[in-house]
């Protein structure tokens, strides 16, 4: 069945709504009974009967009796509406030979089953939607402009880049920005699955579809509606059905292929046994039967659905996966490829370790943040958050001088205090000593003499060391960490994660040339996933089977060059969602098999004359059914 046909008969079945649809099965159900009574209790010529019984086959049929002549139309006639309309057209026609018993209620009720198996479809598609809309809740439907001097509310996608919105407790953030006055907690659960708040205070950015929780704040807009963070993940979501995964993609191709050879050999079981002398009635009743058993709506249905069921699912758990063929690929993976900084570490600089030699601590980190405090080196920030209270104290600082590659040197109360590497000491003379920690070692001497060191590092995020070991317990055989750092750091990284292997001081380039020697190394049916924050990663995440960034809450970037997104920069996430891939593909794997294997038995049995025209709508509706509440299963994560 072709794409665009299931998409139009879609918009074709909902505009009634389900409750529309409840009612008209009820009333054919009422007007079935009603003209079987008078088949029974009356006794009318053929033809009467025949339009008795179409009153309630129009009724339900009508729907599918057009989509199936919009498919002859647009050369597409090999679609379940086709299988329908032939087998019930036929029903209804076989009483005016000779010989034959009337099939008119049959004709009906494979009619009215088809549109109860459909009734399901419509109400499972809408509840996936409806996981993603929960998703999707975070789209606002309003903001508060302040406009000459008072707050309007209007819709979000007339607010312009630059513009102040103000957003009061339990209102949503309705476009990303910058708060500019007050301070709050945020809720993100919607766009990461991550339940501890936020806090956010003026400078702070913002992004649309958290919730405020707290205080009133007003955010200057900077990116217009369509291009805040809850337009771009919504457009992802709901794009993402367009990538078919191979399960889905075979069941296309399988479709095209099996709809016309069923035909033929429904043409051929109602003419052979008739030419060797059999009862023409007989077989063509045979052979409608096998026509509708061999109808292939829950597969074509329920297959894709499962996908869509699953990527609504992960997407309320923080993970947006752009397609159902990612999936496939999750779920196979043999290597894990991941970037450190921002990916496994913070990517932020922090005081690790204080070891003074002649001052205690606190008054060698107050130095060190003195002299750094015109810094913009990362370097100089971490020095200046240790020690927060400098701007306050009233010390006197002068003669500040950078020197380039050696570090600062500035009068602090009259003595020189010198902040920087090893050459430093010695350009100033004072006798440094190592240091057995890990990381960018900031030595301080006053006046000449060394007065200690301190320890800057990048802190591993808390969850790194679990992500990589849920990894190897789901089968992933290799754990490869590439950094552009140095030797020494990227070696302590990686024993302390427990990485199989890790590559230091590489340069952008090579990454990818690294990521392309792994995905040389993998058999068949292995896959490879490349985990970065997405700010200079995206020609490496374009190169893996899968690219997966953590989206950092809006690392545009990320979000454009990744497969994958992780919303909310937790690296253990991955691991949830190579389970809940697999858990999907489980699901479509079930929904194949139960399909095939009942069709297959029902077939025979048409074939042989043991099914009548009843069995084989309930065979066939009955297993869509089955498959569709199955696949539901995948929305529950």
């Amino acid at each position: 069945m072709s794409e665009q046909h299931h998409e139009h008969q879609h918009e074709h079945h909902h505009h009634g709504g389900l409750k529309g649809q409840l009612m008209l099965i009820a009333a054919t159900a009422v007007l079935l009974l009603a003209a079987v009574w008078v088949e029974h209790s009356m006794a009318l010529p053929m033809w009467q009967l025949l339009l008795v019984y179409l009153v309630p086959y129009l009724l339900i049929g009508h729907d599918t009796l057009m989509e199936a002549a919009e498919g002859v139309a647009h050369g597409d006639a090999f679609n379940e509406h086709f299988l329908m309309a032939v087998a019930t057209i036929g029903a209804l026609c076989i009483g005016f030979l000779p010989g034959a018993e009337a099939e008119f209620p049959e004709a009906v009720a494979v009619m009215l089953f088809f549109q109860i198996g459909e009734l399901f479809e419509g109400y499972a598609e809408g509840k996936s939607r409806a996981s993603i809309a929960r998703l999707m809740n975070i789209r606002p439907d309003a903001a508060g402009v302040e406009r000459n001097g008072r707050v309007e509310m209007v819709r979000p996608e007339t607010v312009a880049v630059g513009e102040t919105i103000v957003i009061k407790p339990g209102e949503k953030v309705a476009l990303d920005g910058v708060v500019t006055e007050g301070a709050s907690a945020l809720n993100t659960v919607a766009l990461t699955g991550e339940s501890l708040p936020r806090d956010v205070a003026v400078g702070d950015e913002v992004l649309s579809g958290c919730i405020n929780l707290s205080g009133v704040i007003k955010v200057r807009t900077t990116k217009s509606f369509g291009e805040s963070t809850v337009s771009k993940i919504i457009r992802l979501v709901e794009h993402a059905g367009e990538h078919k995964s191979k399960s889905e993609a075979f069941i296309t191709r399988f479709a095209r292929i099996y709809t016309p050879v069923v035909v033929l050999a429904a043409v051929v079981l109602a003419v052979v046994p008739t030419l060797l002398g059999g009862s023409f009635a007989t077989w063509l009743y045979r052979a409608l039967t096998f026509l509708i058993v061999s109808c292939p709506c829950a597969l074509v249905i329920s297959v894709p659905l499962t996908f869509f069921g699953g990527i609504g699912g992960a997407s309320r758990r923080g993970i947006l996966i752009k397609g159902a063929n990612y999936m496939d690929v999750l779920a196979r993976l043999d290597t894990v490829v991941f970037d450190k900084t921002g990916t496994l570490t913070h990517g932020q600089f922090a005081v690790t370790a204080v070891h003074p030699d002649m001052r205690d601590e606190q008054e060698l980190l107050h130095l060190a943040a003195h002299v750094e405090h015109f810094s913009t080196h990362p370097i100089g920030a971490a020095l200046r958050e240790a020690f927060p209270g400098e701007a306050t104290d009233g010390c006197q600082i002068s003669d500040v001088e950078e020197i380039a590659g050696q570090g600062i040197r500035a009068k602090v109360e009259g003595r020189m205090v010198s902040v920087g590497n090893s050459k430093l000491m010695d350009t100033v003379g004072a006798q440094w000593r190592d240091c057995e920690h890990v990381g960018t070692i900031i030595h301080v001497a006053i006046d000449g003499t060394y007065a200690g060191h301190i320890v800057i590092n990048d802190r591993i995020k808390a969850d790194s060391a679990e992500a990589i070991s849920r990894l190897k317990s789901l089968g992933v055989k290799r754990v490869v960490m590439l950094t552009g750092d140095r030797e020494e750091v990227a070696a302590d990284v990686a024993r302390q994660l427990g990485m199989t292997e890790y590559h230091a001081e590489l340069m952008p380039a090579d990454k990818v040339a690294l990521v392309e020697r792994e995905a040389e190394r993998l058999a068949a049916g292995q896959a490879m996933a490349f985990v970065g924050d997405g700010i200079n990663d995206a020609p490496v995440l374009a190169r893996a089977d899968v690219g997966v960034a953590m989206g950092g809450l809006g690392s545009d970037a990320a979000i454009e060059a990744a497969d994958v997104v992780l919303m909310d920069d937790q690296p253990s996430k991955l691991a949830l969602a190579i389970q809940l891939a697999r858990r999907t593909l489980a699901i479509a794997r079930q929904n194949v098999w139960l399909a095939i294997g009942i069709k297959v038995a029902v077939l025979l049995l048409a074939a042989f004359g043991l099914a009548t025209m009843w069995l084989a709508v309930f065979a066939d509706v009955g297993v869509t059914v089955l498959a569709v509440l199955n696949a539901m299963r995948t929305v529950k994560a």
